[in-house]
């Protein structure tokens, strides 16, 4: 029986369109040569941050992001960044007695981010506090621990099969694969993808399909 439901951040609950757009602007190339880079280390199964060596050889990344917040960028969500099931299904797994949570490998600043947007949750949490990254087992031992059920009564829900699905899986969750998203789009092709015991192309209907499971 499933009591606690926990929610990978990006491209699962929302769409980082933006987020790499602004990345292409900020560095001068274009939006479709930076996209067509992510897709190369999605595919490659690279950390996403070696896109930055493929477009700008020898960028030093933290020093960007520190001139970008000297030039008044901060980091955060937009309500319409949020994929459109995303607020409603976070809503109707709690109004159906779900435990909820946001957990991801995301910046710290994105708790807060994700708590000024208004989604919905019992607990929202990152990696960078957490001091460790998917898809480290560790990691989802903390998730379970913050949920405050057993890892058996958990549902974990991403848009991908490396940092999300077979992990979560491995550590006893039901593992729920969303496909969207680059990640999604891709990993969905994979035969890894047969492991998720829920697959979805959208959050609609989530509530509904988890109490019958």
């Amino acid at each position: 029986m499933i009591r606690a439901v926990v929610f990978d951040v990006g491209e699962t609950l929302v769409n980082e369109e933006r987020h790499w757009g602004e990345w292409a602007d900020w560095l001068g190339v274009t939006r479709f040569a930076l996209f067509a880079a992510l897709g190369a280390v999605i595919a490659r199964d690279e950390h996403h941050r070696n896109l930055f060596q493929i477009v700008r050889p020898g960028l030093d990344r933290e020093a960007e992001i520190a001139k970008r917040k000297a030039a008044g960028w901060t980091y955060g969500f937009e309500p319409s960044d949020f994929y459109p099931d995303a607020i409603a299904c976070l809503a109707a797994c709690r109004a159906a007695g779900f435990v909820i949570g946001i957990a991801g490998n995301q910046p710290e600043e994105a708790e807060a981010a994700l708590k000024r947007a208004g989604a919905p949750a019992d607990f929202i949490a990152s990696s960078a506090r957490w001091g460790v990254e998917k898809p480290s087992p560790a990691f989802f031992d903390k998730v379970a621990k913050a949920a405050g059920v057993a890892v058996a009564e958990i549902a974990y829900v991403g848009d991908r099969l490396d940092n999300d699905v077979l992990p979560a899986r491995e550590a006893g969750m039901t593992a729920i694969f969303i496909r969207r998203g680059p990640w999604g789009v891709i990993h969905a092709l994979r035969p890894e993808a047969a492991l998720a015991h829920l697959r979805l192309e959208t959050l609609d209907g989530l509530a509904e399909a988890l109490r019958t499971r």
